[in-house]
């Protein structure tokens, strides 16, 4: 995400870090250069010019000109600048004091509306909460058959009306019904989907209005495709002058390039960014944290994020238990195959890749293929158990047998059992040299996880 942007900043930054002192002339190059970056990337006019005016007013002055490392510093400059544009700080979305925490959700047709509203309940579900999805757009063809299959993969029910087997077209019916049916069952958050319209209308402004004057919501929350820039900044200028709503949710955040409306929408409407959508699939929801965001267009990574990612898939007994494996050379592939499906659980290769210091925009023309663990899992499930924990005894007519099975050739066979026990050797010399102390570098495993050295890897389509 904001590829453009990110090298943009960094070509800009690096101008005058490689100097050894900063003066007054070449801040105010690198700032035409930042604000041209930022017009690029359709950042509002006037938040660019604000951007790099508060950036150079900082940058010029005593400490920095005369201090050691200026460069580091003026990056240091753009970063807090970036974070305090992005919002500051993180906020959480304001749950009730007494159960159920109402949350509406408004939006156009199209910003994926409906969606985010089966993400959010996946995400509060795994934070301990029982959730209730309200269908409450109910105009859109099989709009509610959409909520309820997304709804199903998520675990969580659908509230919606039906007499003689139609939907009943009454939003603020179906909302007001649906946080007395949350009370009834003991769920503790409603999530309102309401409906969309291709353009900003009276009727539809109304409806949503009538909805939260009815329910009286504990968050509003407006979706906007972040893909479509400066309109998404006008349209969330003009949903919050008549809703008012508390936070605002990125969508398609993958797919943009620019940033324009992340960087803008804060500064334009004074609402925070609550969530960032960034794929289809339905694990694909993060909170907003405007600080690990600059990092990440500074190409500094989101190690924060990444960690956290991995504690969710890793307990403290599966770490100690893994290490054990490793140090007793008794990590075999059915130890491999769990790992690729922990690994698939944190989300988008591309955006785990992208949240290590220094890779970030270096894959930004990269397609990476997101299926690219299938054949590798197929080749290991169509082994016996005794195969997957003792991969030596794989002769050739055991590796036919697997090829055939999981419709490869042999020589993928021979290239997965290969690389596996190349990977066995680094990991164990890794956990030999952390155990003594050193410090490892992780640019070889890095080489295998993208496909630079020799290890099962994630292809380029």
């Amino acid at each position: 995400m904001f590829e453009n942007l990110s090298e943009k900043l960094e070509g800009a930054l690096q101008s005058v870090t490689g100097q050894g002192r900063i003066n007054e002339v070449n801040v105010a190059e690198t700032m035409r250069e930042i604000r041209r970056a930022l017009l690029n990337a359709d950042v509002n006019y006037q938040v660019a010019k604000d951007f790099t005016n508060n950036v150079k007013e900082a940058a010029t002055g005593e400490d920095v000109l005369n201090s050691v490392t200026p460069g580091q510093q003026l990056t240091k400059i753009v970063y807090d600048e970036l974070a305090r544009v992005l919002g500051g700080e993180h906020e959480e979305i304001e749950m009730a004091e007494t159960p159920p925490t109402v949350i509406l959700v408004a939006g156009l047709q199209g910003s994926g509306k409906t969606t985010f509203s089966a993400k959010l309940a996946r995400h509060l579900r795994k934070q301990g909460h029982a959730p209730l999805l309200a269908a409450s757009d109910v105009y859109r063809p099989a709009a509610v058959d959409q909520l309820k299959k997304l709804a199903d993969q998520v675990g969580v029910p659908v509230y919606s009306i039906e007499e003689e087997g139609e939907i009943v077209e009454d939003a603020v019916r179906v909302a007001d019904e649906a946080v007395e049916e949350a009370r009834e069952t003991a769920r503790d958050v409603v999530i309102i989907d309401t409906a969309g319209r291709m353009h900003i209308d009276e009727q539809m402004m109304q409806e949503v209005a009538d909805i939260k004057g009815a329910v009286e919501p504990n968050e509003t929350l407006f979706v906007v495709d972040s893909m479509t820039g400066q309109d998404a900044v006008n349209t969330a200028k003009e949903f919050n002058e008549q809703l008012d709503y508390d936070g605002v949710v990125l969508t398609k955040l993958d797919g943009d390039t620019r940033g324009g409306a992340a960087l803008s929408i804060r500064t334009v409407v004074n609402k925070p960014i609550k969530f960032a959508s960034t794929g289809e699939k339905l694990d694909a929801l993060t909170p907003f944290y405007p600080d690990r965001m600059a990092q990440r267009i500074l190409g500094m990574g989101d190690v924060v994020s990444f960690v956290e990612r991995a504690q969710e898939e890793y307990d403290q007994k599966e770490a100690e238990r893994l290490q054990e494996k490793i140090q007793s050379d008794d990590f075999d592939l059915q130890d491999f195959y769990d790992q690729l499906q922990r690994i698939q659980n944190m989300g988008s290769l591309k955006d785990l890749m992208g949240m290590i210091p220094g890779v970030g925009n270096k894959i930004s023309d990269l397609d990476i293929d997101e299926d690219a663990f299938k054949h590798i899992e197929a080749m290991i499930q169509s082994m016996t158990p005794e195969e997957r924990s003792r991969p030596e005894i794989l002769n050739g007519m055991r590796r036919r047998r697997i090829a055939r099975g999981s419709g490869v050739e042999v020589r993928d066979v021979n290239q997965l059992i290969s690389q596996f026990n190349e990977m066995k050797k680094m990991m164990k010399t890794m956990q030999k040299l952390t155990s003594q102390g050193r410090d490892v570098s992780m640019s070889n495993l890095m080489d295998k996880l993208t496909g630079g050295g020799g290890g099962p890897s994630p292809s380029p389509r």
